[in-house]
């Protein structure tokens, strides 16, 4: 366990102590300052008082995005696989004219 780093976060005004590997320090950091200007933005734009409401749209907001990076790649994926296919019928297609 000495290897173990101890840090507090802060969002929506409570403090959240954490014992994490020190590997994991910057991320979570910045990810708990992502979901604190994301939550000041959905006070400031909507008038949402109720911290529970405002950090559950800061998990829908993430949530999406991260299904919906989810869906991109597996259309780039597609994408890419029609093209080799297509690349590859066209290599095909030359060799055996020879």
């Amino acid at each position: 366990m000495s290897d173990k780093l101890k840090i507090k976060l802060s969002i929506a005004d409570r403090v959240y102590p954490l014992t994490i590997d020190p590997s994991q320090e910057e991320g979570l950091r910045k990810a708990a300052k992502n979901i604190e200007q994301l939550a000041k933005k959905f006070e400031q734009n909507y008038a949402v008082r109720d911290k529970q409401d405002v950090l559950a749209m800061c998990a829908l907001q993430f949530a999406s995005k991260i299904e919906q990076n989810g869906i991109e790649q597996v259309e780039g994926t597609k994408e890419a696989e029609e093209r080799l296919k297509a690349l590859e019928d066209l290599v095909n297609s030359k060799l055996a004219f020879k």
